[in-house]
């Protein structure tokens, strides 16, 4: 989390993986329903931890979140999105030709998974700080 006056809302650090399996479909997730903007659905991802890289980060979530260990990604974009409570700085990395075999309908943390192709993506009800994401993404693939 980054040092915030106590006037200003929280502001958090947070690696964002697309990951895209060879049919050309990206992963969503869903939120647990007991989080901030339970039930909504969202790229794999989390907080940055101090002293760590995005990769790093990335590669740590994508681990616990759904036991897929990566090697490479390349940035995407950045985008700053403030909600009512926080401000996230999101850092997008795609991660390429990820086998949709090695993954099945939920995650390590029992979160369900949803493979969608990136046209549909705004139709399935994500998170509003991943919708630009997603339309970045739909211009980045066609």
């Amino acid at each position: 989390m980054t040092a915030v006056a106590s006037s200003e809302k929280p502001t958090f650090d947070v690696a964002v993986g697309v990951l895209i399996n060879p049919e050309g479909q990206v992963l969503i997730a869903q939120r647990p329903i007991d989080k901030h903007m339970g039930g909504a659905w969202e790229f794999p991802g989390g907080k940055v931890e101090a002293g760590e890289t995005v990769f790093d980060a990335l590669r740590r979530e994508l681990i616990e979140e759904l036991g897929l260990a990566i090697s490479s990604a390349r940035l995407l974009m950045t985008h700053r999105h403030e909600y009512p409570d926080r401000v996230v700085n999101l850092q997008v990395l795609v991660v390429a030709d990820v086998p949709q075999e090695s993954l099945g309908d939920t995650g390590a943390e029992a979160q369900p998974l949803r493979w969608v192709f990136p046209e549909n993506l705004m139709k399935s009800g994500l998170l509003p700080a991943d919708e630009p994401i997603a339309k970045r993404l739909a211009e980045w693939l066609d």
